[in-house]
């Protein structure tokens, strides 16, 4: 079974509750050998921590989600910094703007977003965006950001459109490919795929949320990922063994410190 990677899910939500040691073994199963379980409220950072501590396969990333940040308490750089000294969170986010269902926390959005940039400056790790229905200030910040100061990226469940990815693309960022990508009416979304760079692409479940055809309308999991992945290989004209070995191989590019951990 070739390894996949499931890079985004969110294993401390109350969906999964009781029933994490079925689940990461159902991953492993499926060939998820590594999943990055994702914080969307900084006082909830405990809770994927200690998700992250006690599976050896799972790592964590810290932000505040764009539908919290009107809610929650604004972030500061300097909180994702100290965070990220664990040895297994590997990303910052997931942050972005979500313009679909908190269009009037926009402005407060767009502040969180820009700190959680310069923590990705700060500390090299990779910035993890959620984007719906605000492609052109997405675009507008992203570019000018790359300008200011360098940094890693990856669209999390792409499912924006063209000219978004083209922005990412060209910027050097990633494109991160969830079960939306098998639903039938997903055809503009594929053909993005298709035309992305291989090398830029990444897999995730978005967990417990989007399972892919053919558990769509149920509760999602990592060991899903390999439905995603089949679809992924069939829209890149590759085989699945060497889709899975490439995702793989680019997940360990940006998510570098992920790559780099040994148990202790």
């Amino acid at each position: 079974m070739p390894e996949i990677v499931d890079s985004h899910c969110h294993l401390d939500f109350p969906d999964f509750e009781g029933e994490l040691d079925a689940i990461i073994t159902r991953a492993r199963e499926a060939g998820v050998a590594r999943m990055v379980t994702i914080c969307t409220k900084l006082r909830a950072v405990k809770n994927v921590r200690a998700i992250a501590e006690k599976y050896p396969p799972v790592f964590f990333a810290a932000g505040t989600h764009p539908m919290s940040a009107a809610n929650e308490p604004m972030v500061s750089v300097e909180e994702l910094v100290a965070l990220a000294a664990h040895p297994k969170m590997v990303g910052i986010g997931e942050t972005g703007l979500d313009y679909h269902y908190t269009a009037e926390s926009a402005e407060i959005q767009r502040q969180s977003l820009l700190v959680h940039i310069e923590a990705a400056r700060q500390t090299r790790l990779p910035l993890i965006i959620h984007a719906r229905a605000a492609d052109q200030d997405m675009m507008e910040i992203l570019t000018i950001e790359s300008k200011t100061g360098g940094f890693s990226c990856v669209m999390h469940c792409y499912s924006s459109g063209p000219e978004l990815a083209r922005v990412a693309l060209d910027l050097g960022f990633y494109l991160s490919m969830s079960g939306i990508a098998t639903f039938k009416k997903s055809t503009e979304l594929r053909a993005i795929f298709a035309a992305a760079p291989k090398e830029r692409i990444l897999l995730e479940t978005d967990a417990p949320y989007l399972a892919p055809i053919p558990h769509r309308g149920k509760r999602n999991e990592p060991a899903h990922t390999i439905h995603t992945a089949r679809i992924g290989a069939e829209v890149t004209g590759m085989g699945f063994a060497d889709f899975a070995a490439q995702t793989s191989a680019n997940f360990d590019r940006l998510f570098s410190k992920a790559a780099a951990w040994k148990p202790q």
